[in-house]
């Protein structure tokens, strides 16, 4: 007997008739879209970025004024003056020229550390973490070493020794990033190399290399790449205090950190001489940051679901 026969036997009992529950719908999930899975911080970090490394990389083709062309008649002229929008510094120099013109030394210079950083520490963490024992010891105990030397020591020590230029301090920084990377991917190394797909490998004869460059390498490099943002912001404000100290970028090329030490005499009179490298600074880290952690918790979900 059917359940539409039983509900009329029943009606003709004289019982009041229940109607079946209606199936629960399923609730499927809804992929939502890019910008909103992501969040409008996130994307207005990603437009702040694009238009600071767009102004950088096409400076001398964009209509600004010569960064190192000083005018004498406007010394100190304040943000929205004619002919210069965010003011000009104490030799009438243009700060919105020398900004954009600073982000292109951070740029460079943090960029190719972090590049430094990834090949170097990244490969040491990949070697410790899959071949363990005494190449383990070894990498990780020089790592905490590094670690444990204090930083900005580290920095002014390097830079008073091999001199004030960009390579040297590319090559200081890019020394500054190498434990970081080392400790993140030993740990990712760690992990992937006990999921199954790693020893179905072994099980059919597959190198040690093979494996690491065509098994583990692409499974790690979204957490890389995320962290890479968060070490990038570090490192701008790394490159910011050795310029400020006036051991970093030597002039007459501008920096971020170099302009906020020149107006640090003149907070009082001319604030913004200080302030607008850094909010440019500020904004820039800031992104960098948000970015970051946004594709980190991204990439923590897709390590969950391998």
């Amino acid at each position: 007997m059917t359940n539409t026969d039983e509900a009329l036997a029943l009606q003709g009992d004289g019982l009041a008739v229940v109607p079946e529950a209606a199936a629960p719908e399923e609730h499927l999930p809804v992929k939502r879209s890019v910008f909103r899975r992501f969040g409008p911080l996130f994307w207005i970090s990603v437009a702040w970025l694009g238009v600071v490394t767009v102004a950088a990389v096409f400076a001398p083709l964009l209509p600004f004024v010569n960064p190192l062309a000083q005018n004498y008649e406007a010394i100190g002229v304040l943000p929205g003056s004619p002919g210069h929008l965010l003011g000009t510094d104490g030799l009438g120099r243009d700060l919105l020229s020398r900004a954009v013109y600073g982000a292109r030394i951070s740029l460079v210079v943090t960029l190719s550390s972090v590049a430094i950083g990834i090949v170097v520490g990244g490969g040491l963490g990949m070697l410790a973490g899959y071949f363990r024992g005494a190449t383990e010891r070894v990498i990780m105990a020089a790592t905490d070493a590094m670690m444990a030397f204090p930083a900005l020591v580290l920095l002014l020590a390097l830079m008073a020794t091999l001199g004030s230029s960009v390579r040297n301090l590319i090559i200081g920084l890019g020394i500054l990033g190498v434990p970081a990377f080392t400790r993140l991917t030993r740990a990712n190394t760690m992990m992937y190399a006990q999921r199954d797909f790693i020893t179905a490998a072994r099980s059919v004869g597959a190198r040690s290399r093979r494996i690491l460059g065509r098994e583990i390498l692409p499974n790690i490099i979204p957490s890389v790449g995320a962290y890479a943002f968060l070490v990038i912001a570090m490192l701008i404000v790394a490159e910011g205090s050795l310029s400020f100290l006036g051991v970093g970028v030597p002039p007459p090329a501008s920096s971020w950190g170099r302009m906020i030490s020149e107006g640090r005499d003149t907070l009082q009179s001319t604030p913004h001489i200080a302030m607008v490298p850094s909010a440019f600074m500020f904004l820039t880290v800031l992104a960098f940051n948000m970015i970051g952690d946004r594709l980190r918790e991204e990439s923590d979900i897709r390590g969950s679901t391998i």
